[in-house]
């Protein structure tokens, strides 16, 4: 769950959540006046397992409630995509049945056909279903053929073969968009062969589209052929000029082929603005061209005759980056007003501490608390910043002690509990981070970030394996593609000696995602399986991602590689 380790607390429990819970509404609603009401038990109890995080029970009480409400199509599907998330495909399969009866022309039945087969193996009837989805007169029906093949199999390698048969038959509807998404898709399949040959097709299709290059050359350095990947994108650096979306994706495409030299100099091109310089500055310091970054730092301060402070935040940053403390803060102290103050008054203080400055700095982060003028969210944030101090100067204890007042003032908080929670985890305190992890979900029951870290904190550092996996569970439930929660879910999988099913989650999550620790869980789930040359392969990548990562440093200790 490397999210729990390395996410900023002050963006951690800021993004919605929407529970599987709220998923067939529209089905519901559609449901007709003179229909009796869905029955009322099975429907609680299996509400009741899923919140306890109990899919297997949650399967079994729905499959039973759109059973007996008959004509209920929401109610069935509902059913059929807790099974499958649950990994019942028998009842997966019956309430499939259900679904398809009631509502027998609908795509979404013939994707989740088409998904289940490929969990069954099953190849032939997973290539039929998706041949009916993807030449549907439906607008956009194509993206329910890329879910199930996103999603299906728990074998990696059917829904590759699954979308090589889709080819064949020619079946991917002659949309660009369409044929970026598959070509996209079969990229993360890790199939060398079938994304050749799918971006093969798109380029054949699409000869003169600048973005489908892109694509191209993602597919050549990922065969290993970069140089030639390189001259792709030098070949459309002039269509670039003119055209900002492209000028951008262009740059992207040059420092994911580890060429933030270039992508700087396509970016240099044209109209500048604030957008421009920030991503600019950003690519000088990943060069750590420290003399390109003063140039254009010197080149954007001539511009700052007005008070911007969208622009007086940038050059703050710059400043701060270039080790220049004391610009940096007057930058920072100039910033006039706006959504940019809070942010300003923050950074200033970190900046102050970096200089050495730690007494102003720490002046200042308590003037921000107490400012009853300044935004509530500032304030809060004032005290994750004075113990993200702390924690720097090495002084756990006071670390601890800012959280325990910032609760104080704003009690119950979740990103402060959520960081308290992330300090006694570090200091080895499970049961506090437990407990602080709890009054988040007593608040807050559905917080999938408080869900997936208590329940990944459990499997990774206690033998409650089982309490664990019902955390996750309910995690899944509400961000099913999650790539931090399959990660964990994978994860408790091993833990369990489940090792089969766990390294296909984690794989799942590091297709999603190239993060350091889902590499070393993969790592670590395939040299405990014999499978150890393809285990040091992504030791090494996440040694390269984060050669200090806790989780990498612990599995090679563990596992003495």
């Amino acid at each position: 769950m490397p999210v729990f380790h390395r996410i900023c607390t002050v963006l951690l429990l800021s993004l919605p959540v929407f529970p599987l819970s709220a998923a067939p509404a529209k089905a519901a609603q559609a449901r007709p006046a003179a229909e009796a009401a869905p029955p009322l038990t099975p429907v609680l109890a299996g509400e009741f397992s899923l919140q306890a995080g109990k899919l297997p029970d949650a399967a079994r009480w729905y499959l039973q409630a759109a059973q007996e409400a008959r004509g209920d199509v929401g109610l069935a599907e509902r059913a059929t995509r807790i099974a499958m998330l649950a990994g019942d495909d028998e009842r997966a399969t019956q309430a499939l049945a259900l679904w398809a009866q009631r509502d027998p022309g609908a795509i979404a039945v013939r994707a989740t056909r088409a998904s289940l087969a490929m969990r069954k193996g099953d190849v032939e009837t997973a290539r039929k279903e998706l041949l009916v989805v993807l030449r549907s007169p439906e607008p956009n029906a194509w993206r329910n053929a890329l879910l199930a093949l996103a999603t299906g199999g728990r074998d990696p390698a059917v829904p590759a073969q699954v979308l090589g048969m889709l080819i064949d038959a020619n079946a991917i509807p002659e949309d660009l968009e369409a044929w970026q998404e598959f070509g996209r898709l079969a990229l993360r399949m890790e199939r060398p062969e079938l994304a050749q040959r799918m971006v093969g097709e798109v380029v054949r299709r699409f000869p003169e589209e600048p973005r489908v290059v892109l694509l191209h050359a993602t597919q050549l350095n990922q065969a290993g052929k970069k140089e030639e990947a390189l001259a792709l994108l030098k070949d459309i650096e002039p269509k670039a000029a003119a055209d900002v979306e492209l000028r951008n994706a262009l740059a992207i495409a040059y420092d994911a082929l580890g060429e933030p030299k270039a992508a700087e100099q396509v970016l240099a091109r044209g109209e500048q603005d604030l957008h421009s310089w920030g991503m600019r500055a950003s690519l000088m310091a990943k060069q750590k061209d420290d003399a390109a970054l003063l140039a254009l730092y010197e080149d954007i301060s001539a511009k700052a005759s007005k008070p911007d402070p969208e622009q007086r935040l940038l050059l703050g940053k710059i400043a701060e980056y270039l080790k220049r403390y004391q610009e940096a803060v007057d930058w920072y102290h100039g910033v006039p007003g706006g959504d940019q103050r809070g942010e300003a008054q923050l950074r200033a203080v970190n900046a102050l501490h970096l200089m050495g400055e730690k007494v102003q700095a720490f002046k200042e982060v308590h003037e921000v608390q107490g400012d009853a003028s300044v935004d509530d969210d500032v304030r809060r944030d004032a005290y994750l910043l004075e113990s993200d101090l702390q924690q720097r100067d090495g002084d756990s204890a006071a670390e601890v002690d800012v959280l325990t007042r910032g609760l104080s003032a704003y009690p119950d908080d979740s990103a402060l509990l959520y960081a308290r929670a992330l300090a006694w985890e570090r200091k080895d305190d499970v049961p506090r981070a437990e407990a602080d992890l709890r009054k988040i979900l007593v608040a807050e029951p559905e917080s999938v970030a408080a869900l997936n870290a208590l329940g990944y904190t459990l499997a990774d550092r206690t033998h409650r394996y089982q309490e664990a996996l019902e955390l996750i569970e309910r995690a899944r439930v509400a961000e099913p593609d999650n790539s931090a929660i399959i990660d964990s879910y994978g994860w408790v999988l091993y833990r369990l000696g489940r090792n089969e099913e766990a390294l296909v989650q984690l794989r799942r999550a590091w297709s999603l995602t190239k993060d350091p620790e889902v590499a070393a869980h993969v790592g670590e789930v395939l040299w405990v399986t014999g499978q150890k040359e393809e285990a040091r392969r992504f030791f090494d990548e996440a040694r390269k991602l984060d050669p200090d990562n806790r989780a990498l440093l612990r599995a090679i200790e563990k596992l003495g590689v």
